[in-house]
């Protein structure tokens, strides 16, 4: 519970990790957390400069009711719909939270200060819905640090295309498999080339792609532990970082690195000399589900430049306590990372099926809940003597 006396010192490891170039957004928002001055806090205290939602945040602090009571009746006086209420709830927490981050955005150039508000999860697969949708939550929530998440299914690929060429600042989401991350970051590109097309300042468009981490680890380990021979089990816990790291490898080919930008593709280099700003990768699903690892394996792992790690409240403040920050963890993995996920093929684990997995179940989890979200408004609307429509 988010309380107003809640005491946020400042961490030592958080500096060291956004001194190394890794921006800490935070992934999680409730009305609470805005009223209460936790958010704000955190900002001044923690080094965060971002936050992330999704549909099973918002189902958590909506579904709780806390803080929501007065627009409830408010929008149950009003008749509106569930999908509405809904939206008005979640936009308005989204922008009150880019208010708090306003400073962090102008500091920043607009490339941190961000809080993203995802699109329908029931729209994953439909691309027209999903552009008309995206166009509505930058509408509505109507400030310069607004990012809208659009999940990287096949249909979501256009549609992020199609959303930067308006101009719209995009966080790709439920990025599982290194060839999706690849076609994500074409997307990107192909966006910029219509936004220049159109005239619009590609300075002011930004992007982040989500990359999941612990979702991959938590379902590979589970098939290693079925094998369950000495090769198989040294494996553990080694897919995810494997993953991210050469998802970070993939990123310096097409946008360079950060020593050396001009190692860069053309098409990139192209689009930088107008100003273009790169799509950071961004680890996501960065709290650990197997309770045998470190509270912060995700963390102390994945640091490298001109990178963002969205962490849960319970990975925050871990890595504010126990952190080991030791500089860049990352570049110097290649060579390891393609042996660790080699090794698991040859022992019958067929990575594009675990993250064609994982991908299918990301979809179906959010729309879950956002199910959820939606029967848990309806029956308030309902006990204010509404009926939703």
């Amino acid at each position: 519970m988010i309380t107003v006396t809640e005491a946020i010192p400042t961490a030592g490891a958080l500096k060291r990790l956004a001194d190394e170039g890794v921006s800490i957004w935070l992934d999680d928002l409730s009305r609470t957390r805005i009223t209460s001055g936790n958010l704000a806090r955190l900002v001044e205290s923690r080094n965060v400069v971002g936050v992330t939602t999704n549909p099973s945040i918002f189902q958590a602090a909506i579904g709780s009711g806390e803080g929501y009571e007065e627009q409830l009746t408010d929008l149950a006086v009003r008749g509106v719909t569930v999908d509405e209420a809904v939206r008005m709830m979640t936009t308005a927490d989204v922008r009150a939270a880019a208010d708090i981050l306003e400073s962090v955005y102008s500091a920043s150039g607009g490339s941190d200060g961000r809080v993203s508000i995802e699109v329908d999860p029931r729209l994953a697969h439909d691309t027209a819905a999903t552009v008309a949708e995206a166009k509505q939550l930058a509408w509505l929530v109507d400030r310069p640090g607004v990012m809208v998440k659009i999940p990287a299914t096949k249909a979501g690929l256009p549609a992020i295309t199609e959303v930067i060429g308006l101009g719209i600042s995009v966080n790709v989401t439920l990025i599982f498999s290194l060839e999706r991350y690849r076609e994500v970051m074409a997307a990107y590109l192909a966006g910029l080339e219509k936004a220049r097309e159109r005239g619009l300042d590609l300075s002011e468009i930004h992007s982040v792609a989500s990359f999941f981490v612990s979702r991959v680890d938590a379902e590979i380990d589970k098939r290693l532990t079925v094998l369950g021979t000495q090769e198989a089990l040294a494996l553990k816990g080694r897919a995810a970082l494997a993953n991210a790291r050469l998802a970070y490898a993939a990123y310096e080919e097409v946008f360079g690195s950060a020593g050396d930008s001009t190692q860069a593709s053309d098409r990139w280099l192209a689009l930088a000399g107008d100003g273009a700003n790169k799509q950071r990768p961004l680890w996501a699903s960065t709290g650990v589900k197997d309770p045998a690892y470190k509270d912060t394996l995700y963390v102390d792992e994945l640091v490298a430049p001109g990178t963002v790690n969205t962490m849960p409240q319970a990975t925050l403040d871990a890595t504010a306590d126990h952190g080991e920050i030791t500089g860049d963890t990352v570049t110097g993995g290649y060579a390891r990372a393609r042996a660790d996920l080699a090794a698991i093929e040859r022992l019958g684990i067929s990575y594009d099926k675990v993250v064609q997995q994982l991908e299918d179940e990301g979809v179906a989890k959010f729309e879950a809940a956002w199910q959820q979200l939606l029967d848990a408004v309806t029956e308030s609307l309902s006990s204010k003597g509404v009926e939703a429509r």
